[in-house]
């Protein structure tokens, strides 16, 4: 599937060659605590499908709890974050693979996680959305 998208300000642009099998959440605390959301949503592109249209991403290095480290791209005008990858080159001779934020995707809603990970951090209330009331506008909160 042929994708599209870009940073909130218009700075980063970029296209990919995804598997839509490929997308999935990550409940883990740093995703949490880096989108400033519940869960992270991304689509994996081989960095071989990747092309970067336009504008350079600042990169900002991770290290998980287990020691890992990930290079976290994200645009330096307006902070919307593009992808993460691994730190270092892959040894193996294969691609990158980069998780793309699926928030700055402009064919998201047609990609549907198919996998969820580090769950055992997810907030409780993620899985019953549906009890909470949901307006299509802005709603003031109940008072």
């Amino acid at each position: 599937m042929h994708i599209d998208g870009g940073c909130h300000c218009g700075s980063i642009t970029f296209e990919a060659e995804i598997d839509p099998e490929r997308a999935g959440i990550c409940h883990c605390t740093d995703c949490q605590t880096m989108s400033g959301a519940p869960y992270n949503a991304v689509v994996q592109v081989r960095e071989t499908d990747f092309t970067m249209k336009s504008g350079t991403p600042k990169v900002y290095v991770k290290t998980a709890e287990n020691g890992n480290r990930r290079n976290q791209l994200f645009c330096p005008d307006c902070g919307a974050r593009i992808y993460a990858t691994s730190y270092d080159d892959p040894t193996d001779g294969k691609p990158r693979l980069f998780s793309v934020r699926l928030g700055i995707v402009r064919q998201k809603a047609e990609i549907r996680p198919k996998w969820q990970v580090w769950t055992r951090s997810a907030q409780p209330w993620v899985k019953d959305l549906d009890a909470i009331p949901a307006h299509d506008t802005q709603a003031a909160p109940p008072s």
